[in-house]
């Protein structure tokens, strides 16, 4: 069997590194990324599993990523989780109507990140669920 993909996507290099790293020692196959434009070639020439998406990267934001993924690639799009910062019920709601299939606030736990992934890399893109992700280290105390 081959190992997902998954393609991660933040302005903030360190994230970038230090996720690709993460992945990559859990068997995952991982490109980054550091603008929405290059998430768009990267699903192209790489066809990731799973794209984990940050909302606010600069000149085209991860919303906007969203939906041009929806509208080219409609249900065979990967499956989208955003990690962002933003992490209100508005934030939630406004990323599902985008085209995420989850919505994932930082800071998070990485076992908890890890478990979804795994969910998710394994089956084909899945419809919105709507379901807010907690995975915050600090709602575990």
């Amino acid at each position: 069997m081959n190992e997902p993909r998954i393609l991660v996507a933040d302005d903030d290099k360190d994230v970038v590194a230090s996720l690709t790293v993460l992945l990559r020692e859990e068997g995952y196959q991982v490109r980054g990324v550091h603008r929405g434009a290059e998430v768009l070639q990267a699903v192209f020439t790489f066809a990731p599993d799973v794209v984990l998406l940050d909302i606010g990267m600069p000149q085209m934001s991860g919303y906007d990523v969203a939906r041009t993924l929806r509208e080219r690639y409609g249900s065979a799009r990967p499956a989208l989780i955003a990690v962002t910062g933003r992490a209100g019920e508005s934030d939630r709601l406004r990323a599902l109507a985008a085209g995420f299939e989850h919505h994932v606030a930082k800071p998070y736990e990485p076992r908890a990140l890890l478990a979804l992934l795994a969910q998710l890399a394994r089956r084909p893109a899945l419809p919105p669920s709507g379901d807010q992700v907690d995975l915050d280290p600090r709602a575990a105390r």
